[in-house]
């Protein structure tokens, strides 16, 4: 079996810790057991590209148990876990190639070794694993019958390739799932993304100005967060309803060039690029701590601060000090990659058991579907949302009503009125 992980001997660890996930991911669990029973993705051979943390060890040890072959590959250069990855090589035999740290060259090196294991299934995490096969290894594609996408920037992505005509095989929008968006980047990001500005930098956020730049589901989160720490949040953004949103829930709204001279913590979840530029570094005050939530570092212009920048230092694990040429320090945390999963470990298990169930299930609907999809990107099916919202009280021993019978007709009905 090859693979390329930072050290095998890390395995013990990591096998701890995915044991320690596991025990709040009730849904996933669940479905390992249907899938081991059932085997339904026998023979399927998928290709996963996301982060390499403790709850991806539970989605492909749920993928292997129901009969694929996987293969895994980081999504970051800066979230895997190496024990984890460690761990699935040696304990579960399953072919990873993640390194903590790992430069462009190596992430993409570690795309490539999993594409050549011929895929027929994508599992994928901002669609890097999509672009470079339809770009570098489009010879393969052939072979691929469908896919499944995790995040909001991977969505935007094959969006846009599906509207250039150049999307060649059917992917479903996990991200787009309501039990994934409304928990995983609300609850997730939110918690994951605060547990990592306060690791990397130990610093107090009550009393503090914190800039949100971006009021989607992991911008409202975030913002929630801050809040309950104490902070005065403030929110930038492009759209009118998500600015007024925004107002409607209590926090102030202003443009990035107006948050950037009182902001003392940044945070960009936008999916956008260049949301914080060199003009808005100019303004910053001393001190100030920026970092991003977007699955991508271009939401920072990090080639542009080091433009207006006399000098850098890595003053500490995860912060980057650049000093401006006006004498004013700006702290970067991260690499300005994610730095829920750059300095902590991510979003809790019991949030991903959400996602990563909507993954598997929806592998299986595409494995068991007889008649092949349209090539673009389409949404969960409502029904295995549905499900997992189900199972997932089930698991939290909370149960909730049913429609009557009186009920389910007059909604079905129009003649019933007041």
């Amino acid at each position: 079996m090859d693979y390329d992980v930072k050290d095998l001997n890390l395995a013990k660890d990591g096998k701890l810790r995915i044991e320690w996930a596991n025990h709040n991911m009730a849904v996933l669990n669940r479905i390992r057991k249907q899938f081991a029973k059932e085997k339904p993705l026998k023979g399927a051979r998928v290709a996963a590209c996301l982060h390499v943390t403790t709850e991806t060890a539970s989605l492909m040890q749920t993928l292997k148990a129901g009969g694929a072959k996987v293969v895994l590959c980081a999504s970051n250069p800066l979230s895997t876990q190496d024990d984890v990855a460690a761990s699935l090589v040696k304990h579960d035999r399953i072919p990873v190639f993640a390194i903590k740290g790992e430069n462009n060259r190596t992430y993409y090196k570690h795309i490539h070794a999993a594409l050549d294991h011929k895929p027929q299934y994508t599992m994928d995490d901002g669609a890097d694993l999509v672009s470079t096969l339809h770009s570098d290894r489009s010879d393969l594609i052939g072979g691929v019958k469908g896919g499944t996408e995790e995040t909001t920037t991977g969505v935007i992505r094959l969006k846009s390739m599906a509207a250039g005509g150049v999307l060649r095989y059917p992917i479903i929008a996990v991200n787009d799932a309501q039990t994934k968006h409304f928990f995983d980047n609300r609850y997730g990001t939110g918690q994951s993304t605060i547990d990592g500005i306060v690791r990397a930098t130990n610093r107090l956020l009550a009393g503090s100005n914190f800039v949100v730049c971006g009021y989607g589901w992991c911008g409202r989160g975030v913002a929630m967060r801050a809040r309950g720490m104490g902070a005065a949040v403030i929110i930038t953004e492009v759209d009118p309803l998500r600015a007024l949103e925004a107002v409607m829930d209590g926090f102030a709204v202003m443009p990035i060039r107006q948050a950037a001279r009182i902001g003392d913590f940044f945070c960009t979840l936008t999916g956008d690029i260049n949301v914080i530029r060199k003009e808005h570094f100019q303004l910053m005050k001393d001190g100030a701590i920026v970092s991003n939530s977007g699955h991508f570092n271009v939401e920072l212009d990090l080639e542009g601060l080091e433009q207006i920048s006399k000098s850098r230092r890595r003053i500490r694990s995860f912060v980057e000090e650049f000093t401006l040429e006006s004498g004013r320090r700006v702290n970067v945390l991260g690499e300005g990659r994610l730095i829920n999963l750059a300095a902590a470990e991510g979003h809790p298990s019991s949030v991903m058991d959400m996602s990563f169930a909507n993954q598997a299930l929806c592998l299986e609907f595409m494995v068991r579907r007889k008649s092949a999809l349209e090539k673009t990107v389409h949404p969960v099916p409502e029904k295995i949302d549905k499900q997992i919202a189900r199972e997932k009280l089930v698991s939290m021993g909370i149960k909730i009503d049913r429609l009557t019978a009186e009920q389910a007709k007059y909604l079905a009905s129009w003649e019933m009125g007041t």
